[in-house]
């Protein structure tokens, strides 16, 4: 019987096109970046949260393309700009180094507390509960894809015949695979190889193809499959092909 955490995995290799792993983080992205710019932005421990760590400037640049909420992406800026102000302004003054001269000789501190004032903006600016929630997420994910591939022959089915999986999420399946028994971890991996072997062998191939239809000796011979193997290439190499266009493969012709 299919549980409620495994539906999203089934609906994630029902389809056939690029990395099912890719479509399952694309998604739990799409419910953070609309779960903060929600009801919840009103909620005090949500506000505690993100006056605290505000947003990596990755998810940033998300959540102002969202443009569901302006008022509320406005309110979180705003007393998340205020707690960081108040954290950060008071240890940037005094960390100004006072100035050598004669009667005060050169003092060498000041390097250490410019150094902790640049590791406090560091992390502060990194952190981000889209990503803490993204990489939880994940996770969990990745140990259900392995569960079901061990427990569930239909669904082992399913991730045999899957298009590809994108390479660092390969790496994520590899070790979480480090964790099951040797005879599933066998099982599980081969069917892995398999199915990065193909993709890298075809991507080889178009992309070679891709090249030599520049040569105008090839002018006239048909694209086949090779017109977006970059775009393709790139999805498979990083793992997010939202900004991997297509157009410019379209145009040629």
């Amino acid at each position: 019987m299919e549980k409620i955490y495994m539906i999203p995995v089934n609906d994630a290799y029902n389809e056939s096109c690029g990395c099912p792993i890719c479509r399952l983080r694309d998604k739990a992205e799409t419910n953070y970046l609309e779960y903060y710019l929600g009801p919840s932005l009103m909620e005090p421990d949500t506000r505690k949260v993100t006056n605290k760590t505000g947003f990596c400037p990755e998810h940033m640049g998300k959540l102002n393309k969202a443009v569901t909420n302006r008022l509320g992406l406005g309110l979180v800026m705003h007393t998340h700009l205020k707690d960081f102000n108040e954290d950060l302004n008071p240890k940037l003054k005094s960390a100004i180094p006072a100035k050598a001269g004669l009667l005060k000789g050169r003092n060498p501190d000041y390097k250490q507390k410019l150094n902790n004032v640049a590791d406090l903006i560091d992390k502060r600016v990194n952190t981000c509960p889209i990503c803490d929630n993204l990489n939880d997420a994940m996770g969990h994910y990745i140990e259900v894809i392995c569960w079901m591939f061990s427990h569930d022959n239909e669904f082992k089915e399913k991730f045999v015949k899957s298009e590809f999986h994108c390479l660092p999420h390969t790496s994520l399946l590899l070790r979480q695979a480090a964790k099951l028994s040797q005879n599933d971890a066998s099982d599980f991996v081969e069917a892995l190889y398999a199915n990065n072997s193909q993709t890298f062998d075809s991507l080889i191939s178009d992309v070679e193809y891709f090249t030599l239809k520049f040569d105008y000796r090839n002018t006239d011979k048909p694209w086949g499959t090779s017109k977006n193997s970059i775009q393709r290439s790139m999805r498979f190499l990083s793992s997010d092909g939202r900004d991997f266009d297509e157009q410019q493969g379209k145009k040629q012709s």
